[in-house]
Parts: C-alpha cells; sequence; structure tokens
C-alpha cells in the first residue's frame, strides 16, 4: 500500500508540473495587444505575483476516497483517477479555465487567469456541471464495485493574488479568502451536486436555476449565502437535463466578452493613436459603438446581429492606430488577428470584417447591417453638435491631408450632405429633419 500511495504521488507531481509549465507560458504571454507587444516576455518573466480582481475558483473532490483505496487494487484506482481527471482537464481547457493543480482525489481549477475576463463565472460553473455529469454516467457505465465514485464541487468567485513559489522547482498558486471559501462550498455541498456562494450566483442567475441552501459562515467574514446549480435555464439549454447551452446561451455570453474587447480596444485606442485624430478618436468610436446600438434596436435586429454590429462599430477605425490612409485595411487586420481570442466564430468574423469594410468612404451598403452602421457612422450629419463635430473632422483633414480653407471645406461639406441618405427607418426618423437644417444653414455659407 505503501508504495501505491508512492506511484499516486509521482504520477500527480508530474502531471502538476506539466500543467505549471503551461500556466507560466500563458501568464508571461497574458497581455494581447496590437502591433508591438506592450511589455517583452523577459520583462514579464520577472513578474512573480500578479493581482486579480475577480476570479471564479472550483475545488472539485471525490467523496469517501480512503474508503475507495480500501476496495480496488492500485491499478484500477491509478486508471479510473487518470481518466477522472483528464476528462476535467479538457473541460478547463474548453471553458477557458486553468488547472491550478491536484491533491490526491482533489481538483482545483480558476477562471479569469492569467488572462482577465468577465465571463469567468458562467464558464467555470459549466465546467462544474459537466464534472458532475461525467461522475454520474461513469457510475452508470461502471462495475458495481465502482459505483461509490461520486464528486463534491464548490465555487466562489473574488480576489486571488497568483504567483510562483520556489527557486529550482518553481510552481505557480493562487491564493486569498477567495480560495478559502471556494473549498469551503467543495466541503459542505453535497456529491453529485455543484455548490456555489451567493456572490457566484449574482453573476450567473441569468444563465442557470439554483436552489438556495440558505447561510453558512466563514471565519473572519461573516455569512455567505449558498445556492446548488440545478441546470441550465430551459430556454437557453441544448438538452432537457439542462447540462449543454444552446445558441441562445452562447451569444448571450458572447455579449458579456464584448465588454472584456471594448475594454481593451478602447484602453489601445485612448493610448496609441497617433497625433492630430481630432474626429476619429475614441471618442468617434464610444459614439458610434452607442449609436450602431440605439439604431439597432430600433430595428429590432436579433440578438447576435447586435453583436456582429456592435463588434464592427468597435473596430471599424482601430486601423488608425497604424496608419491614416487606408485605416479600414488595418482594421481589418485586427479583426482576423483579435477575434478568435474572443472566441467568435469563423462566419461571425466574416460578418464583421464585411461590415468594417462598407464604412469606407463612398461605399455603398449591401444588406440591411450594413445600413445600420452606415447610418451610426454618420449619425452626427443630423445632430445638433454637428458644427464642433465638424470643425474637429476639418481639424484633422489640415493636419494630415494638407491646407483646407474654410470655404472649401463647406462646399465639401454641403455636396457630401446633399447627395447622403440615411438607409434605416430608425435614422431617418432621429436625424433627417435636423440634417435639413444642417443643409441649409451650409446652402447659406456657400451661396
Amino acid at each position: 500500500m505503501l508504495a501505491f500511495k508512492q506511484r499516486i504521488r509521482i504520477i500527480s507531481h508530474n502531471i502538476e508540473q506539466e500543467f505549471k509549465k503551461a500556466f507560466k507560458i500563458k501568464q508571461n504571454a497574458q497581455e494581447k495587444v496590437i502591433g508591438d507587444d506592450a511589455f517583452s516576455v523577459k520583462e514579464q518573466a520577472r513578474i512573480r505575483s500578479r493581482k486579480y480582481k475577480r476570479v471564479t475558483v472550483l475545488f472539485a473532490d471525490i467523496q469517501g476516497f480512503t474508503k475507495i483505496v480500501e476496495h480496488i487494487n492500485p491499478e484500477t484506482l491509478i486508471d479510473e483517477l487518470d481518466r477522472f481527471f483528464f476528462f476535467f482537464d479538457g473541460l478547463v481547457e474548453k471553458h477557458n479555465i486553468e488547472k491550478i493543480k491536484t491533491i490526491g482525489d482533489a481538483y482545483m481549477c480558476a477562471g479569469g487567469i492569467p488572462n482577465v475576463n468577465r465571463t469567468n463565472p458562467v464558464e467555470v460553473v459549466l465546467a462544474g456541471i459537466e464534472m458532475q455529469k461525467f461522475m454520474l454516467d461513469a457510475q452508470k457505465l461502471s462495475d458495481k464495485k465502482l459505483d461509490f465514485w461520486e464528486l463534491r464541487v464548490g465555487i466562489h468567485t473574488g480576489p486571488v493574488i497568483s504567483g510562483e513559489i520556489g527557486k529550482k522547482n518553481v510552481s505557480v498558486d493562487i491564493w486569498g479568502d477567495t480560495v478559502n471559501i471556494a473549498s469551503r462550498m467543495e466541503s459542505s455541498g453535497s456529491t453529485g451536486k455543484v455548490n456555489i456562494t451567493g456572490v457566484t450566483y449574482e453573476l450567473i442567475k441569468d444563465f442557470f436555476d439554483c436552489d438556495y441552501r440558505g447561510k453558512m459562515p466563514i471565519k473572519y467574514k461573516g455569512e455567505t449565502d449558498m445556492y446548488f446549480v440545478k441546470r441550465i435555464k430551459s430556454d437557453l439549454s441544448e438538452d432537457e437535463n439542462g447540462i449543454f447551452p444552446n445558441r441562445k446561451f452562447i451569444i448571450k455570453l458572447q455579449h458579456i466578452r464584448f465588454s472584456d474587447l471594448e475594454e481593451f480596444i478602447l484602453r489601445k485606442l485612448d493610448s496609441e493613436l497617433m497625433e492630430g485624430l481630432h474626429y476619429h478618436n475614441m471618442e468617434h468610436t464610444k459614439d458610434v459603438v452607442t449609436r450602431t446600438e440605439i439604431i439597432a434596436r430600433g430595428e429590432n435586429v436579433s440578438s447576435e446581429d447586435l453583436l456582429i454590429l456592435k463588434t464592427a462599430a468597435l473596430l471599424h477605425d482601430s486601423g488608425f492606430i497604424v496608419e491614416y490612409d487606408n485605416h479600414e485595411d488595418n482594421s481589418i487586420s485586427f479583426a482576423h488577428e483579435l477575434l478568435p481570442n474572443y472566441k467568435y466564430s469563423d462566419y461571425q468574423i466574416k460578418q464583421i470584417v464585411e461590415l468594417i469594410d462598407v464604412t469606407r468612404v463612398g461605399k455603398k451598403p449591401r444588406n440591411y447591417l450594413e445600413k445600420i452602421l452606415k447610418d451610426a457612422d454618420l449619425d452626427y450629419l443630423g445632430r445638433a453638435d454637428f458644427i464642433a463635430i465638424s470643425d474637429n473632422l476639418f481639424k484633422e483633414l489640415n493636419h494630415h491631408n494638407g491646407k483646407v480653407s474654410i470655404d472649401e471645406w463647406n462646399k465639401l461639406q454641403y455636396e457630401f450632405i446633399s447627395k447622403h441618405t440615411y438607409y434605416t427607418k430608425t435614422a431617418r426618423q432621429l436625424r433627417q429633419v435636423n440634417k435639413e437644417r444642417q443643409l441649409h444653414k451650409l446652402k447659406l455659407l456657400v451661396s
């Protein structure tokens, strides 16, 4: 028995070392950037610890492992543990989660590290219910002698510190109250169940049905609410048991993930755009995203189409980071490079690229979504702040394309607005009357 336990420790240690190596590589390259890296890998390697504001930690533990050891021969036990943990490893990779370590029969993973994201509570709970389904299926398919394989899962969301410890044998781990509370959720849970805290519940309640269990005291922290996750909500589930997400679930989650993308792009625009962009700046991008959503909702587009439109609006001028002329080509390159990291499908990326392309001056929209984005991009033509925005564009053109007199500019504006058309009913209702007033004022100036 002693030799057998030693074999288990060796196997667990080897597996942990491989995952620690992978984690370290990811952590050193965690900054997703456009263009040059913000930090070199060498500089990042010096960072031995990092604080994360919102990480979701999962503990899974096999109930009564000591009893199982007494009833199963060593070879069978190792094979079963290897099969279970191999499946769990696939789940964490599938759901964008990081495996932290295994300790005997316990499995620990966390979402939201090393890459920060808002979707980790939902993704970790998804992994938790799939773990429980796998264990239940294993019981049904296995020999009756193995029917005591049962799993408890506990989950909590909160801040952690991630870091490397050791000199020669460097290991990666996470610490903090969040880790301790997640462990308490596991130990106070029930076999076959996913036990979560009230904090995690508030972040996942729109996706899952849960049963309230009451409160549990946490040392130095007061009390925390506990919930059992029952299933994915019926309208978001692919199967009748509520284990696997459907298309509606995926799109709903993508809208949350869009906020991560938006934060990243706006930060890049704010810090890396060239000088002299008085019009095509971060504020313009924010404005176009907002106007796109207003028009799209007015036109009653689907949730997925709204996601596609907002993403195209967010990226349509990102190419100005690289160069002023032909910025659309660079924006399209960014979309191809960046969007797979945020789990956009190939078809979604194709749609987004086509939408970015139609924002070129003079290009006509070919479909309904392109009409919406064209209207949003030139929404200011019919707004009360038209003069101020027009002046910013005038300054920008003078900075990048040579001197243009104010008289020439007024003529260009008049000709452009005279030929301009709002394509959607919503845009016409919101902006057409005021656009005609702007046109009348310009006509007086050029007469």
